[in-house]
């Protein structure tokens, strides 16, 4: 993405967050970037295309990060798994502000064409996390259960932290994160 797409694009979500979707427009848009709406129409010819992209280039950032664990880790499955959720926390609650009013209604604001697209990367996200549940569970560090429905409950409480983190509260994002780690482990892990 050029640096000007970029830009464009952070200040649309940074709108769509103060106004929310419906209420923002292409000059309010135009107007934080400091320029003419037909200045924005030159790179997006609708207001969907930047909540697109702003969703997609956000997958697919942490999905880049993540895609190591896919195979070839040579970790254990928990530390693995450690190193994923931190990942995805830091990811999400750096871009809190603007996520937050994106997190739930996003999607369904989407084309049917730009959904799937969207839909594609996060299934990705899912199998890596099922991916490194399963592994554990393969090697009997996790106890046997249901890698997807695992993944799917871990990703929620990640997801959901841009609803309440605070960085002026008492955790650090590593506080959280760990947290979530430590829950989900108790969860997994095989009883003796």
């Amino acid at each position: 993405m050029s640096p000007r797409r970029e830009q464009i694009v952070n200040k649309a979500s940074t709108i769509f967050w103060k106004k929310g979707y419906s209420g923002a427009s292409m000059r309010d848009i135009a107007k934080a970037c400091k320029c003419k709406p037909s200045n924005i129409y030159n790179f997006f010819h609708r207001k969907e295309e930047l909540l697109f992209e702003f969703l997609y280039t956000q997958n697919l950032r942490l999905l880049e990060r993540i895609r190591c664990f896919d195979e070839g880790h040579v970790a254990k499955p928990s530390e693995q798994l450690r190193e994923f959720i931190h990942i995805h926390i830091k990811h999400v609650l750096n871009y809190q502000k603007t996520s937050r009013s994106l997190f739930d209604t996003g999607l369904e604001r989407l084309s049917r064409s730009n959904r799937e697209k969207v839909i594609y990367l996060r299934d990705e996200y899912d199998q890596i996390l099922a991916g490194i549940i399963q592994r554990g569970v393969e090697e009997q560090e996790f106890s046997e259960t249901s890698p997807r429905m695992a993944a799917r409950n871990i990703a929620s409480m990640i997801t959901r932290t841009i609803i309440w983190y605070s960085p002026k509260g008492q955790m650090t994002m590593d506080d959280v994160a760990d947290y979530i780690f430590h829950f989900s482990v108790s969860g997994l892990q095989r009883r003796k």
